[in-house]
């Protein structure tokens, strides 16, 4: 099974997918590997890339929370936050770091994101919806939380929410400005074990790819786990390889070379 990321992995930074690693994703499946896509970003925000690919298979969305049937347009898995923990933790960490911007991503395959008027969305024209009472985040059941600083950079608050309230809820570091609070134990390689079981695929026999540290625990679960040439630090120091950027078909350069055995 070949696991990739999507945002910095298998994404151009034009949020487009090369011709060349079209055809390596396309001759792997081919010669009977099973291709799933395993991303931080929920359904709604998911599901226009996985049709652009001709995608038919299963996806792990919402870093982990939401297996998702692409074909077959429903959900197979989902997974809520408790709102309640999540509100105790976001008052702990601004007790630490002062107010914070807030966004919300509610569950289901349609499930909005609703953001605070001083959140910046990042990765391009992602749909979203501006509220401007607080309250309105918490009245649906939720897949995360992200949250933002004014100053912090996202290591840095990052690691103060942990410190803070890991203990309640788990955080995550995902992409630029792109600071996730989780269900506590939730990971991507929650999803994926969920998904390689329904294919049938074991974990050693399933390649990895990504480049941010959400992806640290996809790479714990996967036999040989490979890190993007533009990846964060932190997954290049657990990464069994380093490739070509994904501006540079890093995903394929590994691929080709698998084929060519």
């Amino acid at each position: 099974m070949v696991a990739t990321d999507l945002d910095g992995t298998l994404l151009r930074d034009d949020g487009t997918v090369s011709v060349r690693t079209r055809e390596a994703l396309a001759a792997v499946t081919a010669a009977g590997a099973a291709h799933i896509v395993v991303t931080g970003r929920s359904v709604p925000w998911t599901r226009h890339v996985l049709e652009d690919l001709g995608y038919e298979g299963i996806a792990v969305c919402g870093q982990g929370a939401q297996v998702y049937h692409a074909g077959e347009h429903r959900l197979l898995t989902s997974l809520t936050l408790d709102r309640q923990l999540a509100g105790l933790a976001l008052a702990k960490i601004e007790g630490e770091t002062g107010p914070l911007a807030l966004a919300a991503s509610r569950d289901g395959l349609d499930g909005e994101v609703l953001v605070s008027p001083d959140y910046r969305l990042q990765g391009g024209p992602l749909r979203a919806t501006v509220v401007e009472d607080p309250a309105e985040l918490w009245t649906a059941p939720l897949n995360k939380v992200y949250i933002q600083h004014p100053e912090l950079d996202d290591d840095a608050l990052t690691q103060v929410a942990r410190a803070t309230a890991g203990s309640l809820v788990d955080v995550v570091m995902a992409g630029e400005g792109i600071v996730e609070i989780l269900p506590l134990g939730l990971t991507k390689a929650t999803g994926l074990s969920l998904a390689a079981r329904r294919l049938g695929v074991k974990a050693s026999d399933t390649i990895a790819f990504g480049d941010m540290p959400n992806d640290i625990p996809m790479f714990g679960w996967a036999r040989h786990g490979v890190a993007m040439a533009n990846a964060h630090p932190e997954l290049k120091a657990v990464a069994d390889e380093i490739t070509e950027s994904n501006g540079d078909d890093g995903i394929a350069v590994v691929l080709e070379k698998l084929l060519l055995g």
